[in-house]
């Protein structure tokens, strides 16, 4: 059972926001899906109450000249502070939509999966064995960033999401701890 929800729970870090794939440059990283990071089994999966706003999400851009760095970590009263290493943190655009999942995930629920048209706005980036993360063609706007940390145990902190905003050209850094 355990095993079952960290993978639930990493795919829906990724997709924290609405979840939209872009692959920052420098390689593939393992999107992690903000739906899956909530409690419960399949069948507890929270129904989604917004539809997705297609004329909302058409008038965002995909990509742009912004960078998004930061570092990945959770603190523990058992562990103390461990740094998210080899992680995937997702930035996605905040929208009505995305709001609504990463509300759920910050609530321990697990929502259903994202339109697949919302994750052409989303881009990821990994983490480095400091939890140090940067991605690079992100366009101005409002997003959030969100992330987990695998625990000594296998299992997975809880979400860790902060909303920003960033202008074209800006380079914005994220303090993604908690």
């Amino acid at each position: 059972m355990r095993h079952r929800r960290t993978g639930w729970w990493l795919a829906l870090v990724g997709l924290v926001l609405s979840g939209c794939e872009m692959l920052p440059t420098g390689g593939p990283t393992q999107p992690v899906d903000i739906e899956e990071a909530g409690e419960g089994t399949p069948s507890g999966t929270v129904e989604r109450q917004v539809a997705f706003p297609a004329e909302e999400y058409a008038k965002l851009d995909k990509q742009g000249s912004a960078v998004v760095k930061g570092r990945l970590r959770y603190t523990s009263s058992a562990e103390g502070t461990l740094v998210g290493k080899n992680e995937t943190v997702s930035i996605a655009p905040a929208t009505r939509y995305s709001a609504e999942a990463a509300e759920a995930a910050l609530a321990g629920k697990r929502i259903e999966p994202a339109d697949p048209r919302a994750r052409e706005y989303t881009h990821y980036a990994k983490t480095n064995d400091n939890g140090y993360f940067e991605a690079t063609g992100i366009p101005a706007g409002v997003f959030y960033v969100a992330g987990s940390v695998r625990l000594p145990d296998g299992s997975r902190s809880p979400l860790i999401l902060k909303q920003i905003e960033i202008g074209a050209g800006q380079t914005r850094e994220v303090d993604l701890s908690r």
